[in-house]
């Protein structure tokens, strides 16, 4: 296991599409998995998209608890999702606050779906299904629009809502790097 750079904003390999995962259980991709999980927990993140970290490839682990970056927040189970498809519910969007570990110290208002279906596997090729909400619901969605090489800062509708956390919240204790 390895903590790996994290790519930011502005690095080219973060708009490109990521290819599916053809094997599972492979040495490479529980690797890829171990690295990332390792990754996005000294960052503190909610979750870690493989070409966050220079890996173009259909994988994303997400949850694990409560977060500081986002103390209100539900805690998510801590998942593998390989060769993820999303399905909007009904219910319609809403917009919240995300930050994303590839655009470090800011936040921005976010619509996303409400809830949703999710389908893939796990990283030994299990098949995962789950209907989800709220904060589950927007990690989800933020994690594999990695996938298809949209950062979050894209689906703002009011850039007057983006900018520093410390601009935004200010004598509030959220870290966000």
């Amino acid at each position: 296991m390895a903590i790996r750079p994290i790519l930011r904003m502005g690095d080219p390999r973060l708009l490109q599409v990521s290819a599916p995962v053809t094997g599972y259980g492979t040495p490479a991709l529980l690797e890829l998995i171990a690295d990332m999980e390792e990754t996005m927990r000294a960052a503190n993140g909610a979750g870690l998209a493989a070409p966050q970290i220079g890996v173009p490839s259909r994988v994303v682990i997400f949850g694990g608890g409560a977060n500081s970056r986002y103390p209100d927040a539900e805690a998510v189970p801590y998942t593998v999702l390989v060769n993820p498809r999303l399905r909007a519910l009904r219910g319609g969007r809403e917009s919240d606050w995300e930050g994303c570990l590839s655009v470090p110290g800011m936040r921005g208002l976010v619509p996303r779906y409400r809830r949703l279906r999710y389908r893939g596997f796990d990283q030994w090729g299990r098949p995962i299904e789950r209907t989800v909400s709220g904060f589950h619901a927007r990690v989800v969605q933020h994690e594999v629009d990695h996938l298809d090489g949209v950062l979050y800062p894209t689906r703002i509708k009011d850039l007057r809502r983006f900018g520093f956390v410390e601009e935004l919240f200010p004598g509030q204790q959220l870290r966000d790097e």
